[in-house]
């Protein structure tokens, strides 16, 4: 059984930061991509970055640039997503995802407003 287990959302004011976790089972973690999405209230999901099976960065979206990093660690399987300098339009519910076997996690949501 597969499962992808999103940790580390919560509510922080602008300026803050927060690390989400993503723990996987189920699946052969040294040979997936990992990815983070994210679903704005009312708006379309999308890609917030990607990590390659080695470590490399695959995608990072423009807007994040600087402020969001990707990382994982194989061992423990588990890949980051560490957000600083939060801004409100980064409110969204944020979903780990693999690749190319597509699965996906429950999502944890990231609350930022003063």
């Amino acid at each position: 059984q597969v499962q992808l287990v999103e940790s580390g959302g919560g509510l922080v004011q602008p300026g803050g930061s927060l690390r989400l976790s993503c723990v996987a089972s189920g699946i052969v973690f040294i040979v997936t991509t990992m990815n983070w999405y994210r679903r704005a209230p009312g708006k379309e999901r999308e890609l917030v970055a990607s990590i390659t099976p080695d470590g490399e960065l695959n995608y990072l979206l423009y807007s994040v640039k600087g402020r969001f990093t990707i990382s994982r660690h194989n061992a423990e399987r588990t890949v980051y997503l560490s957000m600083n300098n939060l801004k409100p339009e980064d409110t969204a519910v944020y979903y780990c995802n693999s690749a190319p076997w597509d699965y996906w996690g429950q999502g944890t949501p990231v609350t930022v407003s003063s």
